[in-house]
């Protein structure tokens, strides 16, 4: 039976170690290797004590460039004890390592023991320390050399636990501090949202350097006293057979996964008869997908609204038998939903405006970054950027994104960071990057860059020194050589103006 989930039940990521039994908690599918609760708390606390002997104190940064798996969540928690977690996409390239670890001004960097050469390399150039993370066939988790001599001190809930980037349409990736208030209440709100208990079994297909798979995954399964599966990646030809021999009743993930899912199943499987209901997040789905997710699998499909700002989940529909609404992202979970004109006034019922949040999860506000808190906290609320409006039934429909993120495949695309990329290159004298519309993606990325002259720089050229730049998902998959790019009166691109013509004329 679950357990409701309250504010004064959870106050920091300690919480989700409170199971002291033999029950499981994280199972490794690819090498047969499930912990207990009691092993984990172990583990947890063993290296949260061994950075602190590494000489990291409350508010450090520990940088973890990790793949999915059980070394991953043990280093998170870990991390968040002794000092705050730091997680980066272990497929960075060099410069953006050296950018994220500069920039949360990392203590120290994880990574696994073979590999991960980049994020080595960079912080050895900026001299920051780095450990390896390594595990026994038995599932231990370790630091390798891992000093000894001082224990970890307990955070408090107002502790930073977490630093991640939010990609916003302008300027460079924002820091977002997150307290253990905001993540243990987050996880509480997912777990009473879909009543999670000690007998669920989450799949998490989700990175683990990104909220949605920590908290919307990961955390919330263990604050329940469920089972995490962890595979090291989502594999739509392995998914089924881990779903079964692991009993699933339940996994979150974004639409290209759903579809892909979808697409390889032409009856229902067989292995899906443990499930009870699929999550989707970070982008949207249209109805009619949804409807056939629902008719093939048997279970209900509940469509989620969350960002970094809020710990993730922000609403969601709702399971049985309370409505589920195609179209909508559902209800608040936990925070105030409004929606707010231009000048701050709540509007009211079908009124189409900026989606604005308050409550126990969301963040303060960005760190170190004042003209952004000016522009995004406005009479107590966060400002999404993000359109909606929300019904009779207060349930919230999306309408569009009021800045220019490109969201391809959940994964969250800033277009300035592309531009500045471009920009780089010897051969270009402006660059515009914009989104464009993709069957399974949702959106894919393209760029419009005018070139010097003379130049000698060919399509391919430029392609290629974008992917030594940048993660592959950033890269743009279209490029468009003009003669010119609009700008406004005050000399801002003209993003969507690019985009249209570009796209009209391609079509």
């Amino acid at each position: 039976m679950a357990t409701r989930f309250t504010l004064k039940s959870v106050a920091t990521l300690l919480d989700v170690l409170h199971f002291a039994e033999s029950h499981a908690a994280i199972a490794v599918p690819e090498l047969d290797i499930v912990v207990t609760y009691e092993s984990l708390r172990e583990q947890v606390l063993a290296m949260a004590d061994a950075l602190a002997s590494a000489g990291v104190c409350r508010g450090d940064r520990v940088a973890i460039a990790l793949p999915n798996g059980l070394p991953t969540i043990v280093a998170f928690l870990a991390a968040s004890i002794a000092g705050t977690a730091a997680p980066l996409n272990p497929a960075y390239p060099y410069e953006e390592f050296v950018f994220f670890l500069r920039d949360t001004d990392a203590k120290v960097l994880l990574c696994p023991p073979v590999g991960a050469e980049f994020a080595r390399s960079a912080a050895a150039d900026l001299k920051i320390p780095v450990f390896s993370v390594g595990m026994t066939d038995k599932g231990i988790v370790h630091l390798h050399d891992a000093p000894s001599g001082k224990k970890a001190v307990e955070p408090t809930p107002d502790d930073i636990a977490l630093i991640l980037h939010t990609s916003g349409s302008t300027g460079r990736p924002k820091r977002v501090p997150l307290r253990h208030f905001n993540l243990a209440v987050s996880a509480a709100n997912i777990a009473n949202t879909y009543a999670l208990s000690d007998e669920d079994v989450s799949l998490c297909v989700m990175p683990l350097f990104h909220i949605h798979g920590l908290i919307g995954s990961a955390m919330s399964t263990l604050l329940s006293g469920g089972t995490l599966v962890v595979p090291t990646k989502f594999n739509a030809l392995s998914f089924w057979r881990t779903v079964a021999e692991h009993r699933v009743t339940w996994y979150s993930g974004v639409p290209t996964m759903h579809q892909l899912l979808l697409a390889r199943a032409h009856k229902k499987p067989a292995q899906a008869a443990s499930l009870r209901f699929i999550r989707s997040c970070s982008a949207p789905l249209s109805s009619e997908l949804i409807h056939k997710i629902e008719d093939l699998f048997g279970v209900p499909f509940v469509e989620a609204y969350g960002m970094t700002e809020a710990a993730h989940q922000m609403t969601s529909n709702p399971l049985p038998p309370r409505y589920r609404k195609a179209g909508s992202v559902g209800v608040g979970t936990g925070i105030r939903i409004s929606v707010m004109d231009k000048e701050g006034n709540e509007l009211g019922t079908n009124q189409r405006g900026e989606i604005v949040i308050q409550g126990a999860s969301v963040f303060r506000g960005y760190e170190n970054n004042p003209e952004a808190n000016a522009r995004a906290l406005v009479k107590g609320w966060f400002r999404t950027g993000d359109e909606g409006f929300l019904d009779e039934d207060c349930y919230l429909h999306l309408t569009g994104r009021m800045k220019d993120i490109i969201i391809r495949g959940g994964e969250n695309v800033a277009p300035h960071e592309v531009d500045e990329v471009l920009l780089k290159h010897p051969a270009v004298s402006a660059a515009v990057t914009f989104g464009f519309a993709h069957p399974t993606l949702g959106e894919e990325v393209a760029a419009a860059v005018v070139l010097h002259e003379p130049h000698g720089a060919t399509e391919a050229g430029l392609l290629k020194h974008c992917r030594e730049c940048l993660a592959e998902y950033k890269c743009p998959k279209k490029l468009y050589i003009v003669t010119s790019i609009p700008t406004t009166a005050t000399g801002k691109i003209r993003r969507r103006a690019v985009a249209a013509a570009l796209l009209d004329s391609n079509a």
